[in-house]
């Protein structure tokens, strides 16, 4: 599909227009100037026309921001591998340096400009327009990008200027596994992120908190193709005290509730703290796979017995669900980076596997008769037959006499056999007993 870019200076209604864009709120738009640092990525469908939309960080210079260098490096990006570029510019604030800079770069890069000025809310608005023809970028298009207003007719002059796309190319492809990275603030999700792609697609800095909106590209190497999420730090709901922090963690909540699979990360230096175990609680609410990824594992001492103990220490922190891969990891000096795409899209192997019902009952009615539940009040309960439900996430339905007198153990129990028989490292079963 083809890429449209929209850039500008900071708080110009970028992120507006692309949730607009999108049909989902999926940018943070905040009153703050310097909220979206990252590229992001979204769909826009217009007229049965279809291309992609990329939503940068506001381009500046010489000004406080320790992140300026980044966001405009990952400007300077999006420019290069778009096919059009949509420059908006506010009505409200008229021209200044960083737009006439923006413009010049636009100029030099030969690549098609579409010219928005955002903020035309009124009629009285449309005088302030006419000054932005000085940069020579042709027409100028009035929007209003949180009302919509004249939203519409830029669309029409977006599919006009994109390249046709050949009619004979079939682009329909299956719906691609989603796989989020989650952890806590300043664990290396996004340098995880960097590595996996092999180039630096997300900002990294030292500073908790850097990556504020879940950030999906895509993957399309050595075989696999799926979506990479990199997603904000997750804290404490009491350590969370700004506006934009608050709607970063909602985000990722958002991201792991989309997911397949989950990446759990882990700072090695500090081990499986609360909150860890508050997002793994999360990742099995929401029934997702999971991968529990230990990084920063080049700075514990060890010996040959550090691994193994390491691990036996968070298997017994996560259980009763304890069958997870557990990888060790060193983003820095890439260190089994490859391992956890293996385990990753292992996990997302048993977590879309189905099992025939002929097989479930050949396996699992024998074990059910050789530690049959145990009798309640005198009755005793018989299981006749077993199916997989048709779940995203595995299933199983077990159908009896008398499922309310089932009990938690026995439940585990049943979970165990089939965990046993079946591969489902990393997955969450849910286990229903209906009557027959």
């Amino acid at each position: 599909m083809s890429l449209v870019a929209i850039v500008g200076r900071p708080n110009v209604g970028k992120s507006t227009l692309f949730n607009r864009l999108v049909g989902m709120r999926q940018a943070i738009v905040d009153e703050t100037a310097g909220v979206t640092r990252d590229r992001h990525y979204g769909r826009c469908e217009w007229c049965g026309r279809e291309f992609s939309v990329v939503d940068t960080g506001g381009y500046t210079s010489n000004s406080d921001d320790i992140f300026e260098e980044e966001i405009r490096k990952q400007v300077m990006l999006a420019i290069d591998e778009s096919d059009l570029v949509l420059f908006m510019v506010d009505a409200k604030t008229g021209i200044t340096d960083y737009d006439s800079d923006i413009a010049d770069i636009l100029r030099r890069s030969g690549k098609k400009v579409v010219l928005a000025c955002n903020k035309v809310d009124t009629g009285e608005k449309m005088y302030d327009v006419y000054e932005f023809y000085s940069f020579g970028l042709g027409e100028v298009w009035s929007i209003s990008a949180a009302n919509g207003g004249g939203t519409g007719d830029l669309l029409d002059e977006i599919c006009r200027l994109l390249p046709q796309e050949d009619e004979n190319v079939d682009d329909t492809h299956p719906e691609l596994p989603h796989i989020t990275i989650v952890g806590k603030p300043n664990v290396g999700k996004s340098s995880m992120t960097n590595a996996l792609l092999g180039n630096d697609r997300n900002i990294v800095t030292p500073i908790a908190g850097t990556t504020r909106d879940s950030i999906a590209t895509r993957y399309n190497k050595f075989g696999y193709d799926f979506m990479l999420v990199d997603t904000a730090g997750m804290r404490k709901k009491t350590k969370v005290h700004e506006d934009l922090e608050f709607y970063s963690v909602m985000r990722a909540i958002r991201a792991v509730e989309h997911s397949d699979i989950c990446i759990l990360m882990l700072d090695a230096t500090t081990g499986m703290e609360s909150q860890d175990l508050n997002i793994f609680n999360l990742i099995v609410r929401n029934r997702k796979g999971c991968v529990v990824v230990v990084n920063k594992w080049d700075a514990i001492e060890k010996d040959n017995y550090t691994m193994r103990d390491y691990e036996d220490a968070i298997r017994s922190r996560l259980s009763p669900f304890s069958d997870v891969p557990v990888i060790f990891t060193s983003v820095l000096n890439k260190q089994r980076i490859m391992n956890v795409l293996d385990a990753a899209m292992k996990v997302y192997d048993n977590y879309s596997k189905k099992i025939s019902t002929s097989q479930l009952n050949d396996v699992m009615l024998p074990e059910i008769e050789n530690y049959p539940p145990p009798a309640w009040k005198g009755k005793y309960i018989k299981i006749k037959y077993v199916t997989q439900l048709p779940t995203r996430f595995p299933s199983f339905a077990f159908f009896c006499n008398l499922p309310q007198y089932i009990r938690e153990p026995y439940r585990r129990f049943v979970e165990n056999k089939l965990r046993e028989h079946f591969d489902f490292c990393g997955c969450p079963l849910q286990i229903f007993f209906r009557q027959k």
